[in-house]
């Protein structure tokens, strides 16, 4: 009678099992869905939605999103958090306008130095990375949890920006051909083989992170961190090392960003970058990474920050109010974190169901 029960129950048991396994999957592929879901309901609507020009465009505000989702993601793996990121865009990008319009001011010789774009650059993803850098060291130095010393980072870079130009826009980037300062605004408005700059600078840093994330060690003991912290340590990961370098990439690529922004505009704005982190950090989620740290992937990063471009520039283009805009947006970034913790919990199941099946086993 009871091997008659235990057969009866049997195939509820295998029903339920594959029903959270096809739910599980489901969840795991759920960038994929939401891409192939938006994309299709704006090319109903939206006429032209999927033209060259449209795509292009598109993707060029895409990478803006896409460099500030790159360089978090490694931090978020971590178990950590970066709301410093849009701040340190529109801080970089008014150091590169000021650098541009005004100059380097020695008031001892009186004169004014007009650095070339090759100088810019470099000097304004050098101040990024270091931004990022002195993040990481507080949070590893005195144990500040990262959410609330991103926070004050971020204000502390907001007032910066304002204090650079009296909160005033720094215009006209393209540069003064005597001062041989020419040459910035290109990098948002160039192109190379047809394809926009950003496109190019958005593939390339995707492939080199990625490449990070999988085959060198520093990858591996980033997802270390994230899984178990303590026993990362234990097994001789330098753990402070690891994430003052995860920030220092996080700042590193927001600065990239903000140089983009701002050659695209050709202007520079001390309101650049305002709740950008909140779309970055949006991408990242709902491209698999784990809000928890331990999972994610490069890739589910790119894609993640696809399906927040193509939402946000379809409800421009259906003609969207701006306020309704913020709405959607703040929803998706709260249907991602609840999405997140499904899979957690569903992951966390079938690992204890797996441990209890092997045990029974022996």
């Amino acid at each position: 009678m009871k091997t008659t029960q235990s057969v009866a129950l049997a195939p509820h048991k295998g029903a339920a099992l594959s029903r959270e396994n096809v739910l599980l999957l489901l969840l795991k592929m759920r960038t994929f869905i939401a891409l192939f879901l938006i994309v299709g309901f704006f090319t109903m609507t939206v006429p032209g939605f999927l033209s060259t020009g449209s795509l292009v465009i598109m993707i060029k505000h895409i990478a803006i999103n896409a460099f500030l989702a790159l360089g978090i993601t490694f931090v978020i793996i971590t178990a950590g958090i970066d709301l410093s990121i849009g701040a340190t865009l529109g801080l970089c990008g008014m150091i590169a306008g000021w650098m541009i319009t005004k100059g380097i001011v020695l008031p001892m010789f009186g004169i004014a130095i007009f650095p070339s774009v090759w100088v810019i650059v470099p000097v304004v993803l050098l101040i990024g990375a270091l931004i990022g850098a002195v993040n990481g060291w507080i949070i590893t130095r005195y144990n500040v949890a990262p959410f609330i010393c991103t926070l004050g980072t971020m204000y502390v870079l907001r007032g910066a920006s304002m204090l650079t130009s009296d909160g005033q826009t720094f215009p006209g980037l393209s540069g003064n051909p005597q001062l041989g300062n020419t040459g910035f605004d290109e990098i948002g408005a160039g192109t190379f083989l047809g394809i926009p700059w950003a496109i190019w600078m958005m593939i390339v840093l995707a492939l080199v992170i990625a490449y990070i994330a999988r085959r060198l060690p520093f990858g591996r003991h980033v997802y270390a961190i994230g899984d178990n912290e303590r026993a990362a340590e234990l097994s001789g990961v330098r753990v402070k090392q690891v994430k003052v370098l995860v920030y220092t990439l996080s700042g590193f690529c927001a600065a990239i960003a903000g140089i983009v922004v701002s050659a695209q505009l050709s202007a520079s704005h001390p309101a650049n970058g305002t709740a950008f982190e909140m779309n970055a950090i949006a991408a990242v989620v709902l491209g698999g990474t784990s809000l928890a740290g331990g999972r994610g992937t490069i890739l589910g990063t790119l894609i993640g920050a696809f399906v927040i471009g193509f939402l946000a520039d379809g409800l421009v283009m259906m003609g969207v109010s701006e306020f309704w805009q913020m709405v959607i947006k703040g929803i998706v970034i709260i249907v991602a974190v609840i999405i997140d913790q499904m899979q957690n919990r569903m992951q966390q199941k079938a690992a204890v169901v797996a441990q209890k099946a092997v045990m029974e086993g022996k």
